[in-house]
């Protein structure tokens, strides 16, 4: 049976190895939406002068490099986020990275991202609606899937 999102949860942590995966991720509640994040292909043009028709090379993957993550707004939703800023920004004084995973309860490997957040911004505010965070990520790399870890409080 296909996998529904009930039950996703978003974690981040920082290295405590530079260059290697952690072994436990803090979740960040309250995530209302977790960007995609496609892998769109380059083809590398190889095409020689007796050729017919164009001919092409698996070239590189591009993840377009923005990453959005989406929370109810709450003092304990910008605190945790400013948490994470924190941690982020010692762990790259450091020379180590902040890796963010996507855990679905019902999936043996998780996704895993490593990548840079951006400011807290500021939410539209409408008449009779939800205010939502949109935290915007730069993907420094797409580690893809990976053994499940889930995030914990």
């Amino acid at each position: 049976m296909d996998l529904t999102t009930i039950g996703v949860k978003v974690g981040y942590a920082v290295e405590t190895t530079a260059g290697t995966k952690p072994a436990a991720f803090t979740w960040l509640k309250r995530c209302k939406s977790v960007g995609g994040i496609d892998l769109s292909i380059d083809n590398i043009d190889v095409t020689a002068l007796e050729d017919k028709i164009k001919q092409y090379a698996l070239g590189l993957q591009d993840t377009g490099g923005n990453w959005n993550l989406t929370f109810g707004l709450s003092d304990a939703v910008v605190t945790a986020l400013n948490s994470m800023r924190s941690a982020y920004a010692a762990a790259k004084a450091d020379g180590k990275a902040t890796w963010f995973v996507v855990w679905f309860p019902d999936l043996a490997n998780s996704f895993y991202v490593v990548a840079e957040p951006g400011n807290i911004p500021m939410p539209e505010a409408g008449v009779g609606a939800a205010a939502e965070l949109n935290l915007a990520l730069t993907i420094n790399e797409y580690k893809g899937l990976d053994t499940a870890i889930e995030p914990a409080a």
